[in-house]
């Protein structure tokens, strides 16, 4: 049974030709000018970039704001896109943990008011809690208003980790404030709307808009990573234990003639020296699999697709995920995907027409839905083929950047009857 009537919002009008904004985008901690695959660099890093240059192509004029992070960083940079990125200081200028932002969010929320006072936006959309927070204290009582994604909610984080969630304590109370104080919010698939819901956000007040895929980038054809003669499985990520990797090597037991190549991490390097590495590596000996785990190391961004293209089949097998960008440039690539059903891959992965789903945190269950697929050459390539027909259809960024720019649009309008009246 497929997942469609799940997988987005019904398409928004577009509104090219409606008048052009002035648009800030504040993303305190992922800065669309970041390195791709650090600890705290990864979709919402490659969303803020790839939505700023698209609204910026439909003629607005886009400001992304975050957070200074190197002191020879210069205060604004025009990109090639046409977007500006302002960097914001709040804290000292260097790397700090996403976790430990919260202290400067005051410092960042008064930078901002300065600017948005003497030159304001049209509209503010804020990318991750913190952010929110200090975009709603920024624009107190100027007058615009304030969207709200979240990419990712510290209820589910703290379901799912426990003790180990290192997010400050106060993270889920401050979410909930946010439902009540942002003009709207901008979910990325429908797992996070029931979610919002149980932290009091009404129906009415939030829509459908999920991340995208650059079709253009990640395509069928075009250049192949070298591949050996077994069959190839890939994951692609961050090295960090709820990405599910762990489950991915347990479940070559099941799939003797494969092998699974980890894409990303540390630099080639440093590969022994990381821990999550030397663990993973420990756990595929003790199986009688570690000839067959190969480990690339972090990789370019722009040599992503002919890593997927060099796949049989893609994984994305985390215990839970916001949102999950990689199924989509996966199925963008033409290749069929696995992928836990948690999040917002039960939206992407239409089950049975793109790929298959598999309960989370089972190597097992995920060993015996690869032995099955690898061994059906003809459902690879029909779940590849449908891969790209979904990819272009509902998630290429195009549409992704203006169903995003109708919201904004219908927000202002819903506004304008309350600001007259005043």
């Amino acid at each position: 049974m497929t997942n469609d009537r799940l997988s987005t919002s019904p398409a928004l009008p577009d509104p090219q030709g409606t008048s052009t904004l002035r648009i800030s985008l504040v993303s305190e901690h992922a800065s669309p000018l970041a390195a791709i695959g650090g600890v705290d660099a990864g979709g919402q890093n490659v969303h803020v970039a790839a939505l700023a240059a698209g609204l910026a192509t439909r003629g607005h004029e886009v400001t992304v704001h975050t957070r200074r992070d190197d002191p020879d960083l210069p205060d604004r940079v025009t990109t090639a896109d046409g977007y500006v990125v302002s960097h914001v200081p709040a804290g000292p200028p260097t790397a700090l943990p996403k976790d430990d932002l919260l202290q400067h969010m005051g410092t960042f929320a008064d930078v901002l008011r300065a600017e948005w006072a003497a030159s304001p936006p049209d509209v503010v959309h804020a990318h991750f809690w913190m952010s929110g927070l200090a975009s709603v204290q920024a624009a107190a009582g100027l007058g615009m208003p304030v969207l709200q994604t979240f990419h990712a909610l510290g209820s589910v984080k703290r379901r799912h980790q426990g003790d180990a969630d290192t997010s400050p304590e106060q993270r889920i109370d401050l979410e909930r404030g946010l439902c009540a104080d942002v003009d709207h919010v901008v979910a990325t698939c429908t797992d996070e709307v029931f979610e919002l819901r149980r932290l009091g956000l009404t129906t009415d007040r939030v829509s459908i808009v999920p991340c995208g895929v650059d079709t253009a980038v990640f395509t069928p054809r075009g250049p192949v990573a070298p591949r050996s003669d077994r069959q190839r499985l890939l994951v692609l990520g961050r090295l960090v234990e709820r990405k599910g990797q762990e489950d991915a090597v347990r479940a070559l037991a099941e799939v003797p003639d494969a092998e699974l190549v980890v894409v990303g991490g540390p630099p080639t390097d440093e590969l022994d020296a990381d821990p999550e590495v030397r663990r993973l590596r420990g756990i595929a000996d003790a199986l009688g699999v570690g000839d067959r785990l190969v480990f690339t190391g972090a990789i370019a961004r722009a040599d992503v697709p002919s890593w997927i293209r060099s796949a049989d089949v893609v994984l994305a097998v985390p215990w839970y995920e916001p949102f999950g960008i990689t199924p989509l440039e996966a199925m963008a690539c033409g290749r069929p995907v696995v992928a836990t059903a948690v999040g917002g891959l039960v939206d992407t992965v239409a089950d049975g027409v793109t790929g298959e789903l598999v309960p989370p945190r089972d190597p097992d269950a995920l060993g015996r839905a690869l032995a099955t697929l690898l061994a059906d050459e003809d459902r690879r390539t029909a779940y590849g083929a449908a891969g790209v027909r979904r990819a272009r259809t509902r998630y290429r960024w195009s549409r992704v950047v203006a169903d995003t720019d109708a919201v904004y649009h219908q927000v202002l309008a819903a506004r304008a009857p309350v600001e007259a009246a005043r």
